[in-house]
């Protein structure tokens, strides 16, 4: 690999097709406008004439007889859709799954008459599909016109010998994701496992091309058949290579003329070459060099300038085809200690991973919904984007070169190469090189990209649930590294390793690291791994230690991050148990451990670039946690694209270009206790906190993070304004937070839980309660906290399923265990009733256990047998006693002997 290895270098000019800007307001507008029907149309990608073929489709899911690829087959009773198009619907903010899901995985049929335009003698006719998710089989007039396999490439097929230009048409598509098993349609078809769900259906855009019988190649791949590349780049001057990809349908050679030119963005002429072709039947290259003068380069977020090229064929009497696309030229290079350096400027990539579906959409999205994406990632700040862990949409990259983000684009190497163990099947290896062709072809000229992704994960599949030994993933990871750099010797290759160093998940052992120019790391230090709460110095030493063990390996963290339920919240993130599969997920956490990630990867030069995961919630069957099914809730955004979570507004701050400040927090609005630590993220050294008008003090803020504590709240709404001055100015956030009123509604801790919890109200003397809130396990030393029941990741149980005999089961779902804690609870002062809720969650507790509790220094409990007074294990167990409070503070000590205690939960009441 040469060079590439300790600085890797490029120098690369990129293209990509002009989208067109929709407001995010306009998603529901624009898919109704794509729904037109069989109209002209310049296509995305190319700028060629097409004919959309986006209305009128029937729709069926399941098993169809033989002749539904026959032109007299009814299908009048099957559903009307439009294209983009997927009959999956999955993931929702909800406990279970609900009538609107749809998981389904097999076969849909879809079914198009195509009156459709006549055509010059010798035309040739071209089916142009930019996805199909997983496997494609298409017929023309009952006529099978071809196969293809995998879900997110664009393939064209040829269907001149069945079309009936000037006529009506038959397209008939079959559409399979089918669940990947042994002997299964999609068994040999990446990807094989993923915590992503394949949605299956037409899930881009359809059309009809209508080309010459020499024409630039549209089988090329799927490619635009134009290719460019920048071969030297100076203030001066800039050379660029064309290679023009040409096909002659006929049987006779021809004499034609290719002429060349690039646009600078007023759309002048600034080169241009002509050149005369004598193109023989079947496939040839053309080449040409053409010189700019003092070019203007692609230069990120800071400027991403786009020039044009057009390769235009002609007979000498007409034109015969021409394929536009927009140009960025620019350089970079990958240093192993120094970062990542874009036209000889050292850039710090930070940014998000991104999945192509959206909450009610699925795969099926819109250019306004794309737009959309691209717009909350720019508010962000990010300046790179990770395509997980697929090809994406050519609407998508289009955004991404125009807004001038870096982009890691990755191979749907995911998780293994096989299902049954060893290295993957030859054909496996073959599919899995065909759709890294078709997708370095086909976004080969995107400025944007600069890194092409062979794998993901590809050692984790015993993590996955897979059976038998561990798979062989190198043998394939290094081939496919061998076919990105043929296709593209300028960018490097990377992929995303899980497992280097950890023991969490089995795999064959072989060493990964090295197989590609780049690597990137997934690592989630507080969440997945032991010692949460060291995520802060966990990261940078793992860091440092992969940047000792591969010195001239330029490295990256490809994905960190954690889960965030923006309707569970916590009071103190470093008490309750991180139940990273289950619920709850307080969006409190998730934005603590982005706190904490931050500043170990930003002051780490030698990790070139950095990725959260991810910008949004997306679709994973394999889920069911934080306040959602089948969506993994690591998103920065909700999938609805509604709410923008705590850790969104951190890194908006954190990575802000000028003066910011924004509270946290403030989605907990009714707190459970009578104080709270008061959040805000600023920019400033400093920020001032007042509440209800009198000021709480000043702090600093220390890696953007402004932490007030123990900040006392009054029954009711508390009116909380935060202000920083920066460079001469002043900024405010303002907030509310409604105090319980401890006095009458008491105080209740859910003890272990990392969040808290609502439960139905008691008969009180007074009356009745009509709910009782638990906040989240706090005001606690000692001890840790314990999980009921550990759910595995895909819904398998670590266990058998336990359950609590109590009247509030969902209080016993987490406890804190030991055999010494104390909890200091603010209390005003008075008389109180204390009740704790108790149990023994061991089968085999010691007969001698015996628990001592002492409330403010004297003992109310004294030597009880936790199990015994219970009558057996996992039965609860209440005892009540009363207290006086005299300084503001409720001191409950727990000592047990010979054995643990556990405690589910405190409430206190007058």
């Amino acid at each position: 690999m040469g060079d590439f290895k300790r600085v890797l270098t490029g120098l690369m000019l990129g293209s990509a097709i002009a989208a067109t800007a929709i407001s995010p307001a306009a998603v529901a507008a624009d898919r109704t406008a794509s729904q037109a029907g069989t109209q002209a149309a310049r296509q995305p990608g190319t700028g060629r004439a097409a004919i959309d073929l986006s209305h009128g489709w029937r729709f069926h899911f399941g098993d169809a007889p033989a002749a539904v690829t026959a032109t007299g087959f009814d299908d009048r009773d099957w559903e009307q859709v439009s294209v983009p198009h997927s009959w999956n619907r999955i993931g929702a903010y909800a406990q279970k799954r609900g009538a609107e899901t749809d998981n389904r995985q097999g076969l849909g049929w879809y079914r198009l008459q195509v009156d459709a335009p006549k055509a010059k003698p010798g035309d040739r006719q071209y089916l142009d599909f930019a996805a199909v998710g997983k496997l494609a089989e298409v017929w023309v007039n009952g006529h099978h016109v071809g196969t293809h396999k995998g879900a997110f490439a664009r393939f064209r097929l040829d269907v001149t010998d069945a079309w009936k230009p000037g006529q009506r048409n038959l397209v008939v598509v079959s559409a399979d994701n089918s669940k990947v098993e042994p002997g299964s349609s999609t068994s040999e078809v990446i990807p094989l496992s993923g915590d992503f769900f394949v949605h299956g259906g037409i899930y881009r855009e359809v059309a009809l091309l209508q080309l010459p019988a020499a024409s630039i190649d549209p089988l090329d791949y799927g490619g635009p058949g134009v290719y460019a590349h920048a071969t030297r780049i100076s203030a001066e001057s800039a050379t660029v290579e064309v290679r023009t990809r040409l096909r002659n349908a006929g049987p006779a050679p021809r004499s034609l003329t290719l002429a060349t030119e690039i646009r600078d963005a007023r759309g002048k002429v600034v080169a241009r070459t002509v050149q005369p072709v004598t193109l023989a039947s079947g496939t040839g290259e053309q080449r040409t060099a053409l010189d700019l003068a003092r070019p203007h380069r692609w230069d990120g977020r800071a400027d991403p300038y786009l020039y044009s090229v057009t390769a235009t064929l002609s007979d000498g009497k007409a034109v015969l085809d021409r394929v536009s696309q927009p140009l960025g030229l620019r350089t970079f290079r990958f240093d192993a200690d120094k970062g990542f350096f874009l036209n000889g400027r050292h850039v710090k990539l930070r940014g998000v991973s991104r999945h192509q579906d959206a909450l009610g959409s699925g795969w099926a999205l819109t250019p306004a919904q794309h737009a959309q994406d691209m717009a909350l990632v720019e508010e962000l700040g990010a300046n790179t984007i990770r395509q997980a862990h697929y090809q994406h949409a050519d609407a998508w990259s289009d955004l991404a070169d125009k807004a001038g983000m870096v982009v890691w684009a990755e191979l749907p190497y995911v998780t293994t190469p096989s299902i049954t163990g060893g290295k993957g099947s030859d054909a496996l290896w073959a599919n899995a090189e065909q759709q890294l062709r078709e997708q370095i072809r086909q976004n080969y000229n995107h400025p944007a990209i600069l890194m092409w992704s062979v794998g993901n994960e590809v050692d984790s599949a015993k993590g996955f649930g897979q059976k038998g030994a561990p798979p062989q993933p190198q043998a394939l990871l290094a081939h496919l590294n061998a076919i990105a750099r043929q296709e593209d010797p300028d960018r490097p290759t990377t992929f995303a390793d899980c497992c280097e160093g950890l023991t969490l998940v089995q795999t064959a052992g072989e060493t990964l690291a090295g197989t590609t120019d780049l690597i990137g790391y997934n690592r989630y230090y507080g969440w997945y791994y032991p010692k949460p709460l060291e995520v802060r110095q966990d990261l940078g030493d793992t860091l440092d230690k992969l940047h000792r063990e591969h010195p001239g390996l330029p490295l990256s963290l490809s994905e960190y991050g954690a889960g965030g339920a923006i309707s569970q919240h916590s009071d103190d993130v470093r008490s309750g148990y991180v139940n990273f599969v289950g619920r709850p997920h307080p969006e409190e956490y998730q934005a603590w451990v982005h706190e904490q990630s931050w500043p170990s990867i930003a002051a780490r030069d030698f990790v070139f670039a950095s990725w959260v995961w991810a910008m949004f919630d997306f679709a994973s069957d394999l889920r069911d946690e934080g306040d959602a099914v089948d969506l993994n809730d690591k998103g920065l955004i909700t999938a609805d694209r509604k709410t923008r979570k705590d850790a969104f507004w951190f890194y908006k701050v954190a990575w802000s270009d000028s003066p910011a400040l924004h509270f946290a927090g403030t989605r907990y609005l009714d707190r459970a206790y009578p104080v709270m630590d008061v959040k805000a993220y600023a920019t400033a050294p400093s920020a001032r906190l007042t509440i209800n008008g009198r000021p709480v003090g000043e702090v600093p803020c220390r890696d953007f993070v402004c932490e007030w504590k123990d900040v006392a709240l009054r029954p009711g709404a508390n009116a909380a304004v935060v202000t920083t001055t920066q460079g001469g100015k002043t900024l405010t956030d303002r907030a509310t937070w409604n105090g319980p009123d401890v006095e009458r509604g008491g105080l209740r801790i859910n003890a272990g839980s990392p969040a808290g919890l609502e439960l139905p109200g008691l008969e009180l003397a007074g009356g009745h309660l009509g709910s009782r809130h638990f906040g989240s396990d706090t005001f606690v030393t000692g001890g840790k906290p314990v999980v009921l029941n550990l759910v595995g990741f895909g819904g398998r149980s670590m266990a058998p399923i336990r359950t609590v005999d109590a009247a509030d089961p969902a209080l016993f779902d987490y406890w804190r265990d030991g055999d010494a804690y104390s909890y200091d609870i603010p209390l005003p002062n008075g008389s109180w009733t204390v009740t704790l809720h108790l149990f023994e969650p061991r089968k085999t507790a010691s007969s001698d256990q015996a628990l001592t509790v002492t409330a403010n220094g004297e003992a109310v409990i004294q030597g009880l047998n936790i199990a015994r007074a219970a009558g057996a294990p996992l039965k609860e167990l209440l005892r009540s006693f009363p207290v006086t409070v005299r300084n503001g503070r409720l001191k409950l000590d727990f000592t047990s002997v010979s054995g643990n205690a556990a405690l589910a939960g405190i409430e206190i009441a007058h």
